[in-house]
């Protein structure tokens, strides 16, 4: 007999087309009815709460009287809570993010009960091959999806073991159908029995036993009254099935009883059977780089430095830290990082990546004055301190600002030797900028605001201290800007720029050299804002004809190159048809080459009139390869440029055509399968790339797309029905002013690039203390010294992800992962003493591995996540 567990569930998209707090109205009124059943009806045990805690955040922010009331009910097992806090994105939300997703989930569900020990993400765009070795970091061991699977991973199944190389491994129950085939079951027989009909025969063939799931719910849908009315028909209907009301649990309970269970790996990202949108990750692109820019903010600077102020006695404010990735992961959600919303709910997101962005820059900056406060000299002047927030030591190029009531300035170290460097700008500031008291008793003497850039050494996870000193001599000439400059030269390359702008750029350690970098290109976008759609017979326009303006500014420390575009564009899809370009689009490339940096930095800011288009920026390989390599969360992930079922997608009528479209985290990279020599894209803004195949493999990174829709029907690359609602988006057009960062290498092997993204994502900051501040702190009594490194990793090419301090007690957590294909080795190396243990990453589970942290036998095995608790 075929069993048939009906499962009651909402699965709450805390935002949509419709807005967070339209959604907690209803919130309030359906959690509050789920609760009166579960307390009165003993025939109806279980509700699933889509797996998610914001819920209950926001719905007791309105009732915290009810508090009592949901706690007994989870700790009876009839609420199910958890284990997330907010229903996540895996394809381009960071690895830290998704763990602190986790941790907060299960956090605040122990405040209630026990937490659903599910990987519950019922509707996420795609499935990350890292999820599971995440879930198993929290003691999770099953999971439930539904999107991204086809027979061509290995199964037909929908019950299966998903696994991966570093021994991770989940039990998968797939909703073959999705979260929805039970909602608004009716109780009418010929209307039950079609539905039924229609469901049941592939719910049967995706089994592996007699146990199948019917999942009871929909978005935003209210518990359905007449569930035991509707289950009594079925069994009418059905009589050789046993339906009942269930939870997931028990399903798992009984597949784990199966033997020979199928087995599959990888990533899931078809769209056969259900759309993952392939093209997403490029929907208002703005949102999504405030998304990339703040994530590595965190986990690269704040939690670093708040570290390394707790190692020196400086209090480490978990509080104000759980704020900020509360306030990210509420956009985390699979609709809102997607922004396929309405233009009303994408400012609530925005606004919320706004106020992240505020508090993680101002809690940067309290640590920083905490740590330069405190520390003890005998020298009086002002203080330039720098800090290195990577696991090893860096030399770099840095450009900083410094305040002073000087009019010219020299830099010394403590033992007064001179530190060189290069003034940039310099302007006068008003004294009540700097701090109200002063121009309170009449003090309008000016302040200078000097820009200056110049060479450090600094240890790992360091601070080294500067002195701010009168000058009496002038400064030299700021460095000016040249036109006519077509080649250009640092210790790394050679650079020739052509007059469209583009560049060749030759490795001079490799010779090896690189031909038309930075070509822009720009089409027609007749899609939405879940998919990139193309316009039937468009023609693209690039920049290769353009004649760009190109200033070139030199000093002993960088090249800085500006190449200014300003290149017609149609005004919408109705121009484009008739080949008319009546707009202006403007794009401003400004590339800088540090002196011995493999990294070449580089800004696009684009001013956008148009509608309805795609630009991008085209970076050709002299490569001979046909697969890109990215990072994912914790590792790195190989895709092919072209996609082998693109040959049948429309024979085997896929619900999304298979686009080279892909999602990265930090980085992605070409490298010639023989030499391995290549070249890497790092990003601090887009996440979406896609390689054009040819004689040359070219790059083509996604600025912006311009869409006015939420969602279309029959587009060309997703026939069908439309995706979300026809919903008009102004919003998304992406009319503006935008500015996106990335970096780009020349590799000489694939590990490089790893380690590229890691140091260029984490920048040398700098802290300048003066005796004015508006905002007034007591001394810490604190007497730090000048200098101080907390501790370095010896290994080659581990990376360290994130140093934070335990969620419970004391000690620092630092957590690493290995990007490279062989296992890696990693050494702890300090003058200080402590005590290490391997935890989980819920920081559970301690394993003591002292010795081996010091005699370097600790070993990452490729794309593994370490989390080592460390006590001094």
């Amino acid at each position: 007999m075929k069993n048939v567990h009906v499962v009651p569930h909402m699965h709450w998209d805390r935002e949509w087309y419709f807005s967070t707090e339209e959604s907690r109205i209803l919130l309030v009124n359906n959690l509050e009815e789920i609760m009166e059943r579960l307390e009165t009806d003993k025939n109806y045990p279980y509700y699933v709460l889509d797996g998610q805690t914001s819920i209950l955040e926001d719905y007791l922010a309105v009732k915290p009287e009810n508090r009592s009331r949901i706690k007994q009910l989870v700790q009876s097992g009839k609420l199910i809570i958890g284990p997330w806090y907010t229903q996540t994105d895996e394809m381009i939300v960071g690895g830290e993010s998704i763990v602190r997703n986790l941790l907060y989930g299960i956090k605040d569900s122990g405040e209630f009960g026990p937490h659903m020990k599910i990987g519950y993400l019922p509707d996420s765009f795609g499935q990350s091959a890292q999820m599971l070795m995440i879930l198993n970091g929290f003691d999770i061991e099953r999971s439930i999806f539904w999107r991204g699977t086809s027979e061509r991973h290995g199964t037909n199944k929908t019950e299966f073991n998903w696994n991966s190389a570093d021994g991770s491994n989940v039990l998968v129950q797939l909703m073959p159908l999705g979260y929805a085939i039970g909602k608004y079951l009716p109780t009418e027989e010929t209307a039950l029995r079609k539905r039924m009909d229609k469901y049941l025969p592939v719910l049967d063939k995706g089994a592996t036993g007699d146990h199948l799931l019917l999942p009871n719910g929909h978005d935003q849908m209210p518990l359905q009254q007449n569930i035991t009315e509707v289950i009594e028909q079925l069994h009418r209907l059905y009589p050789e099935r046993e339906f009942f009301l269930s939870r997931y649990e028990d399903l798992f309970d009984q597949l784990e009883q199966q033997l020979n269970l199928p087995t599959i790996s990888g990533e899931f990202l078809d769209g056969k059977y259900m759309r993952v949108h392939r093209s997403i990750y490029s929907t208002r692109m703005d949102i999504k780089a405030m998304n990339t820019q703040i994530e590595n903010k965190l986990t690269n600077t704040l939690e670093p430095l708040m570290s390394l102020a707790y190692s020196l006695g400086i209090e480490y404010h978990h509080g104000l830290v759980e704020l900020i990735w509360k306030e990210i992961m509420k956009n985390h959600a699979h609709d809102s990082i997607g922004c396929c919303c309405s233009d009303k709910v994408h400012q609530e997101i925005y606004n919320r990546f706004f106020i992240a962005n505020e508090k993680t820059d101002q809690l940067i900056s309290f640590y920083k004055r905490k740590i330069v406060d405190s520390i003890a000299t005998e020298r009086t002047e002002d203080r330039l301190t720098f800090f290195n927030l990577n696991a090893s030591q860096e030399t770099t190029t840095t450009t900083t600002e410094i305040i002073s009531k000087f009019e010219n300035i020299r830099l010394e170290t403590e033992a007064g030797q001179p530190v060189p460097y290069q003034l940039m700008k310099k302007a006068v500031i008003d004294p009540g900028l700097i701090d109200r008291q002063i121009v309170h008793y009449g003090n309008y003497d000016p302040f200078y605001r000097y820009t200056i850039e110049l060479d450090i050494t600094l240890p790992a996870l360091s601070y080294e201290t500067l002195f701010v000193v009168e000058e009496s001599a002038t400064p030299d000439a700021l460095p000016q800007a040249e036109t006519g400059i077509t080649e250009c030269d640092t210790a790394r390359y050679h650079v020739v720029i052509q007059s469209n702008g583009t560049l060749d750029v030759t490795d001079k350690q490799s010779n090896r050299t690189y031909r038309d970098l930075f070509l822009l290109e720009d089409s027609g976008d007749d899609g939405d804002e879940y998919d990139y759609s193309p316009l039937l017979h468009d023609v693209s326009i690039t920049t290769e004809t353009d004649r760009p303006t190109i200033e070139v500014t030199q000093t002993n420390y960088r090249v800085m190159i500006r190449i200014d575009h300003r290149f017609a564009v149609p005004a919408d899809l109705e121009e484009r048809k008739q080949g008319k370009r009546t707009k202006e689009m403007t794009v401003a490339l400004e590339i800088v080459l540090k002196h011995d940096d493999p990294v070449i930095a580089f800004n696009v800011t684009i001013t956008n009139n148009a509608k309805d288009h795609r630009l991008r920026l085209l970076i050709p390989a002299e490569v001979n390869t046909r697969q890109t390599f990215s990072d994912n969360q914790f590792g790195v992930i190989n895709r092919p440029f072209v996609d082998d079922a693109l040959r049948v997608w429309e024979e085997e009528q896929w619900n999304e055509r298979p686009d080279g479209i892909f999602p990265m985290l930090s980085y992605v990279g070409l490298k010639d399968d023989e030499t391995e020599n290549g070249l890497g894209l790092i990003t601090n803004s887009s996440r979406e790339y896609e390689v054009i195949a040819g004689a040359r493999p070219t790059l083509a990174v996604t600025l912006f797309r311009s869409v006015g829709v939420l969602g279309k029907e029959e587009l060309v690359r997703r026939p069908g029905r439309p995706s979300g609602i026809k919903l008009a988006t102004p919003d998304s057009q992406m009319i503006g002013t935008y500015s996106f960062d990335f970096g780009l290498v020349s590799l000489r092997k694939e590990e490089e690039l790893a380690v590229c993204a890691k140091r260029h994502l984490s920048p040398t900051v700098a802290y300048n203390k003066i005796p004015h501040d508006a905002m007034r702190l007591n001394p810490t009594g604190l007497h730090l010294p000048v200098s101080y490194s907390l501790f370095e990793l010896e290994s080659t090419g581990i990376i360290m992800s994130t140093l934070k301090k335990a969620e419970q007690g004391e000690g620092l957590i630092l957590r690493v992962f290995n990007p490279t294909t062989t296992s890696r080795s990693v050494r702890f190396k300090s003058n200080q003493t402590g005590t290490f243990h391997e935890v989980n990453l819920n920081e559970a589970h301690p394993v003591e591995i002292t010795s081996a942290v010091q005699d370097k036998s600790y070993e990452v095995t490729p794309n593994q996540v370490k989390t080592i608790l460390i006590k001094r």
